[in-house]
């Protein structure tokens, strides 16, 4: 169980860091298009490339920032109940988003294979868009192996 938290861990981080450069990315492209629309020559597509980064900057964040417990929580009832209510709570919330993740990552997946047989592509670029939702697709994958983990985690310390 320590490899899998570790090589999870390691994920997660460069999932993080890609998220981080896609936001740069989208700063810079943005910057270069505003400079270039002043001299009459924008970056054609630019639209099309910052949203698809948006989208890969939320999906490589989102499983880093659940392992950082970076998500906004509403915790003042939980707060005062005892650590054993607290993570009977955290295991089944667990689960639900886990049962969730695993439903939203699976659609994902059936999106991506429809797009890509229908030959879906962006309207100024023509970059074929299932490229982008099977890599959120692996995103929300690892996302449920977080969730799992944290899972594990908490019934094995329920159990001490």
């Amino acid at each position: 169980m320590q490899f899998f938290e570790k090589v999870l861990s390691w994920i997660l981080a460069k999932l993080n860091m890609l998220g981080a450069v896609c936001l740069v990315g989208m700063m810079l492209l943005t910057c270069v298009d505003v400079v270039g629309r002043f001299f009459s020559h924008p970056v054609f597509g630019s639209v099309e490339l910052v949203g698809f980064m948006a989208t890969m900057t939320v999906a490589f964040a989102l499983p880093y920032t659940h392992q950082e417990k970076g998500h906004i929580g509403v915790e003042l009832l939980v707060q005062t109940l005892s650590p054993k209510t607290q993570r009977l709570i955290d295991i089944a919330t667990g689960f639900l988003s886990l049962g969730l993740f695993i439903l939203v990552t699976w659609r994902m997946i059936v999106y991506g294979q429809t797009m890509q047989k229908s030959g879906e592509v962006s309207m100024n670029l023509e970059l074929p868009e299932y490229i982008i939702i099977y890599m959120v697709a692996l995103c929300f994958f690892i996302f449920t192996l977080a969730l799992f983990r944290d899972i594990i985690k908490n019934i094995t310390l329920l159990k001490d």
